[in-house]
């Protein structure tokens, strides 16, 4: 997901890669309405689920699977590599390749070691892990014609197995730069903490499950904060039995707290992001399709919607309209909050009715007529406001499929 422009790209199985255009938003299409343009496909496009989302361009970029992407920080270059063990740095805007960086074999062997993550950490340092638990450091200030044969400028193992997730922790208030120097990830069954110049800090205990996924969040309540009185700042680490782990900030040793999402499924958690403008509010991608708001503090999910039936989810995240993007399988999607006004039953943009959307259209006459007809019918209207709030909170705009 691009860092400032509506735009997503998409790697895939067959080595392409996509980049598209989502339409606008209501508020970014807010200006056009003022001057008098009425253009569906642009003012309500996220809204009613009938825009177009533009192919700027698509290219067959590796020669195996295309596994990972990165765009750097201020979007312009795209990352990408594949299980042909090349990492490839294109033109955003073209699609053109500017460098190539090949990765390491395997301990020196002519096996390729296929990559399994990839960050840009910062304008000037790439982060690159592999499956062999590598985790190469690329700087990125080498002039492009010496990409292909540069070398990384550290290689770390932080795990035993290949790294399954990867979250910068913020610059501190001394930094310079405004970028991170430090990152947690996972891998197999630990979590451990990197810093750009030393290197690996500290690795946990081993938890005993498997973890997939990690974010860090931010301003927490006061009744998230631990004993010893910390800012409410937390690493959340998905498991792949169901089960949310919290972790304190600088305090690596075990978890801090843990939340079970699902009881009965126990469901991998293979993704996560933060939800933007929602104080300790998180969505979680999970391995039976399903996406997950799981609210700190009340530590309990708030919402959920449903990606795909068979696929799990596998992308996850929010673009700078606020949407939120999911992808997993052969489809991604595009959506918004639902959101139900006075009065009316269906939710904007749904282009269905929600589950709770009751039959009142079928009433005759005489019973809208009634006093007390009338009476129910705005008590069934409320009671569907406040079930909209909750577990259908999520609905879905827009989807593409049968890319690869």
């Amino acid at each position: 997901i691009h860092p400032t422009e509506s735009i997503i790209t998409t790697g895939l199985a067959a080595g392409h890669v996509e980049l598209y255009r989502l339409p606008p938003t209501t508020n970014a299409s807010s200006s056009s309405d003022d001057n008098g343009d009425d253009d569906d496909d642009g003012a309500v496009a996220s809204e009613n689920g009938r825009g177009t989302i533009k192919t700027a361009w698509r290219t067959k970029r590796h020669k195996g699977s295309c596994r990972c992407l990165a765009f750097s920080p201020d979007g312009e270059v795209l990352y990408s590599t594949g299980t042909d063990g090349v990492v490839k740095a294109a033109n955003t805007e073209t699609g053109m390749v500017d460098a190539k960086i090949a990765v390491p074999d395997v301990d020196g062997s002519s096996a390729i070691d296929a990559p399994c993550l990839l960050h840009a950490l910062s304008p000037q340092m790439l982060l690159l892990a592999t499956d062999s638990s590598a985790l190469h450091l690329y700087d990125l200030r080498v002039p492009s014609s010496m990409f292909a044969s540069a070398k990384p400028q550290q290689t770390h193992h932080p795990h035993d197995d290949y790294m399954s997730s990867l979250t910068p922790l913020p610059p501190t208030d001394a930094s310079t730069s405004g970028f991170s120097k430090q990152w947690v990830s996972t891998g197999g069954t630990t979590l451990a903490v990197t810093d750009l110049r030393r290197g690996v800090l500290v690795k946990s205990e081993d938890q005993e499950e498997e973890l997939l996924s990690s974010v860090f969040v931010k301003g927490l309540p006061a009744k998230g904060m631990n004993v010893n009185g910390r800012s409410g700042e937390k690493v959340l680490v998905g498991g792949g039995s169901g089960v949310l782990t919290l972790w304190e900030k600088g305090v690596w040793d075990d978890q801090d707290e843990r939340i079970v999402l699902d009881k009965d499924t126990k469901e991998s958690l293979d993704v996560m992001a933060v939800v933007p403008g929602a104080k300790g509010e998180v969505i979680v991608g999970m391995g039976d399709g399903k996406v997950k708001v799981v609210r700190l503090g009340a530590n309990k999910v708030v919402a959920e919607c449903r990606h795909d039936e068979v696929d799990s989810v596998v992308g996850l995240g929010f673009e700078v309209g606020g949407r939120m993007i999911s992808g997993g399988g052969c489809v991604v999607k595009v959506w918004h909050e639902a959101v139900e006004e006075e009065g009316e039953d269906d939710r904007v943009g749904a282009g269905k009715r929600g589950k709770d959307s009751g039959s009142n259209e079928d009433d005759s006459e005489d019973e809208r007529d009634s006093n007390s007809d009338k009476e129910d019918q705005r008590s069934q209207q409320s009671k569907r406001r406040k079930r909209g709030k909750g577990r259908e909170r999520l609905q879905h705009v827009m989807a593409f499929k049968g890319m690869d």
